[in-house]
């Protein structure tokens, strides 16, 4: 009985072990089969991306190919004039963006350096001060601070109307050329819309040609119609957006001079030199 438990004993454990060999064995084709199946979805998938980039360049090229193909459709004769506008209101644009850029200045901390110098008497440098910082409130800064310094306008009143005179003529300065940009806003979609009827009227003329008034005649004056109207309106749209960002501009320098003009007026009630 024993020798009998001996014996299966001894079976089940090489049946074991050969189960776990065997058992081993598959776990070791199931990872190199694992592997290989990444490998070759790795290689599919770089495949993939390879094709799929000469794809996008190609889309990237059809968008630009099929603008060019639509801009001369549109006519050289207005599509020129529409893209004329777009660039002269693009380079007013751009250059009110700069110029209203350049002009902003830290308001708070300007003023109250100016206010210590003019506390301290120093009007001399302050004056020195507004000259050395861009921008309209530094103008208007340094006109007021020029009429404490004189002996014959340094009176509040002065000082007051003053400040208000040069914060419009500044005000003028930042709004300069913006009728330009609002000019050309106007014109664009209006050749659009001159090229419409444009593209009309050769319609007509195609059709009373032809004796017909088949598609065919008149999808060509219709197309040119069309596309002028279609980017006269876009070249406004883009003008527009700048045209709001410059006004948001000129508006927060203006806020930015009506609280230097209080604050200069105050410093200005404080100092010694002032006539109240």
């Amino acid at each position: 009985m024993k020798k009998l438990f001996a014996i299966i004993a001894m079976v089940a454990a090489c049946s074991f072990g050969a189960t776990s060999s065997v058992m081993a064995q598959e776990d070791e084709v199931e990872a190199v089969e694992a592997v290989d199946s990444a490998a070759v979805d790795t290689a599919a998938v770089e495949e993939e991306t390879i094709e799929a980039a000469p794809i996008v360049e190609e889309e990237n090229e059809g968008v630009f190919k099929n603008l060019k193909t639509k801009y001369i459709e549109g006519g050289a004769g207005f599509m020129s004039l529409v893209a004329i506008a777009l660039v002269l209101g693009l380079a007013f644009c751009i250059e009110r963006v700069v110029y209203l850029t350049l002009a902003q200045i830290n308001t708070r901390k300007f003023t109250k350096e100016l206010a210590d110098l003019v506390a301290k008497g120093k009007i001399a440098d302050a004056i020195e001060k507004c000259k050395g910082t861009r921008g309209p409130v530094a103008q208007v800064s340094r006109k007021a601070m020029e009429c404490l310094d004189s002996n014959d306008r340094n009176d509040i009143g002065t000082i007051e109307r003053t400040i208000n005179m040069e914060a419009e003529v500044q005000g003028s300065y930042l709004e300069e050329n913006c009728s330009w940009i609002t000019l050309f806003i106007a014109m664009a979609p209006s050749l659009g819309f001159l090229g419409t009827v444009i593209g009309m009227v050769m319609a007509f003329d195609d059709i009373q040609r032809a004796g017909d008034i088949s598609p065919t005649v008149v999808a060509g004056g219709m197309k040119v119609a069309l596309i002028t109207t279609i980017f006269g309106i876009i070249v406004a749209l883009v003008l527009q957006v700048f045209y709001n960002y410059i006004l948001a501009k000129v508006e927060a320098l203006t806020g930015n001079m009506e609280e230097a003009a209080q604050e200069l007026l105050v410093m200005c009630v404080k100092s010694d030199k002032c006539k109240k």
